[in-house]
């Protein structure tokens, strides 16, 4: 059977397994489109939460970034992190509050249409951007192991979506969530087992990492350090030079994370509060097994990468053009490698493209290499099976389709329910919201669709974008709304739109995407950044700002009502909390 034929074979399957889910699992009320009927038990609920949090960006990214250098597990402290300050301060509160929305604790929270308004454009201007790289992280996926145009796969991507998020809702979703999990996370480890088995003899990656290294007897970091030493990269497992800035971006995307709606959506969908802290134990669990695999995966595909270019070593010459792997070959036609003959010996060179290798008579790095292959081209570098590689393809399109449907899905809650139900037209009926719920998926996936084939100028940085206006608009809000009673809704209102106004400004003033005809963004280096924080890490900024705009403008003005007050206390305290748990 054909490679080709293999990942047909896997991914063809997948779909079958989600379609059918979401046909046995269909919504057929509102609490079961919005929060699955609140009925799902702490480990499903936890696996889901886990494929929800583990998109595109930490299947195919994140061991990419880290293999550049571990100096980018900044990304995998911020996400993990992240997780454990929902699990801890916001996920049990928020589910004995017992809303179906994150804007709709802020409406009732705050007493305010105003509050729950800015909350609902915080909401979508984070989840829109965020799910403008699950799509093209489909896409690439698509183009790679089906053969398609990244345009074709993108539409695929979203005809699925579309068949088991439009018919399941939250209901289906979840339960389809549970599936993709386990295929992601088998797709995942597995190769990863085999590639260390290979390298080090180790058959856990997490322990051959700090293994030795088969062929040259090093320990395996040692022996990554030494190679990409040689071709004038900064060792692997170098310190970071700016650590404030490092210190703000891992916190921005802490608490980025933590307010990313479309997970705190998931501890909605469990009939009890402690149904909510055990599914967030579960689900930590759960993405532990692939975040703790993802910087043996970093490492040594780095490795196997180079050894591949420099098969006898750095001081041998390198590998020739024409003898390539099937693999490079393979990988080009998706333009994801590029090569370029500068001197014209026939020969692949690569190294650090700032470095000076004149004496070695090579005129400049040939070798352009897209740092989100690794995860989808490790099998493949490996030499391992086909239907390794047919798995690793039905994981990558997974991990990008359980957090788009989870996007899409508060996408569409937001409108149907936050703006249509409960500030346009409050007596509609529970069929019409229904009605007006599944519209606006549908129409949230045409727009998914278009933004992914058509993406705005910042796309390369809408994580940096999405992250920034959750750490600076929701995280606060719903810290402020749990722990302080004092916080009212012109003290709430004001600090979200401060806090998001900068953020989105500041990352706009160096992306270069900004609304003034005739305007051109600063160049994006530290001397231009504000006290050399870059755009990636100013969501911390945003949310310290609207910390401190929201406690100035409350103690300025009146304080909440009493019942708000005392709806915090029961929230917060087991005391009176029955009173929070209606809805």
């Amino acid at each position: 059977m054909s490679q080709f034929a293999i990942n047909m074979l896997f991914v063809g399957a997948s779909f079958v397994l989600y379609i059918g889910i979401a046909l046995w699992a269909r919504a057929g009320s509102t609490k079961e489109f919005y929060v699955a009927g609140g009925g799902v038990g702490p480990i499903p609920n936890g696996m889901a939460t886990a494929a929800d949090w583990m998109s595109a960006a930490s299947f195919i990214s994140m061991a990419g970034l880290i293999s550049v250098g571990y100096v980018n597990s900044s990304f995998l402290m911020g996400w993990t992190g992240g997780y454990v300050l929902l699990a801890m301060l916001l996920a049990p509160y928020l589910r004995k509050f017992g809303k179906f929305t994150v804007p709709d604790f802020v409406g009732d929270r705050f007493y305010s249409k105003g509050a729950r308004l800015v909350a609902v454009i915080a909401l979508l201007l984070t989840s829109i951007t965020y799910v403008i790289g699950q799509m093209s992280g489909a896409g690439v996926a698509f183009a790679r192991f089906l053969e398609v145009s990244s345009s074709t796969g993108i539409w695929l991507a979203s005809a699925v979506v579309f068949v088991y998020a439009v018919i399941g809702g939250m209901k289906g979703i979840t339960y389809t969530q549970v599936a993709q999990y386990v295929v992601l996370i088998l797709a995942y480890t597995i190769p990863a087992i085999f590639i260390s088995l290979q390298l080090t003899g180790n058959p856990i990656p997490q322990i051959g990492m700090f293994g030795e290294h088969t062929e040259s007897g090093m320990p395996l970091l040692q022996k990554l350090n030494e190679v990409v030493r040689d071709l004038g990269f900064q060792d692997y497992t170098a310190d970071v030079s700016n650590k404030l800035n490092m210190v703000l971006f891992t916190l921005s995307l802490m608490i980025g994370t933590a307010g990313l709606p479309h997970v705190i959506i998931r501890f909605f969908t469990v009939p009890k509060v402690a149904d909510a802290r055990s599914s967030a134990g579960w689900a930590l669990v759960f993405i532990a097994l692939l975040y703790t695999t993802a910087p043996a995966v970093a490492s040594m595909a780095r490795l196997n990468l180079l050894t591949t270019v420099y098969p006898q070593g750095v001081e041998q010459p390198a590998l020739e053009y024409s003898e390539r792997p099937q693999w490079v070959k393979t990988w080009e036609e998706t333009g994801l490698i590029k090569f370029e003959d500068k001197n014209n010996d026939g020969r692949i060179q690569y190294y650090n493209p700032t470095a000076d290798f004149s004496d070695r008579g090579w005129a400049g790095n040939e070798l352009t290499v897209n740092s989100d292959i690794l995860v989808l081209a490790n099998p493949e570098i490996a030499n391992l099976p086909g239907w390794v590689i047919g798995l690793i393809a039905a994981g990558a399109i997974a991990a990008a389709l359980s957090t788009a449907a989870g996007l899409l899905l508060a996408i569409s809650s937001a409108i149907s329910h936050d703006l249509i139900k409960t500030i346009i037209n409050p007596n509609i009926s529970e069929k019409g919201e229904m009605l007006a719920a599944r519209i606006s998926m549908a129409v949230a996936i045409l727009v998914a669709t278009y933004l992914g084939l058509n993406p705005p100028g910042f796309a390369a940085q809408v994580v940096a974008l999405a992250f920034g206006i959750a750490a600076s608009s929701i995280f606060p809000m719903l810290m402020m709304g749990i722990f302080s009673r004092r916080i009212n809704s012109v003290g709430a209102i004001s600090g979200m739109v401060a806090g998001l106004a900068f953020t989105v400004i500041y990352i706009f003033m160096f992306l270069g995407w900004f609304f003034i005809p005739g305007t051109n963004s600063l160049p994006n280096t530290p001397d231009n950044w504000l006290f050399g924080i870059s755009p990636l890490s100013i969501g911390s900024v945003g949310a310290v700002i609207n910390f401190v705009v929201a406690f100035a403008v409350a103690y300025m003005t009146a304080p909440p009502p009493k019942e708000v007050q005392d709806l915090v206390e029961s929230v917060r305290f087991p005391k009176g909390a029955g009173a929070a748990v209606a809805h």
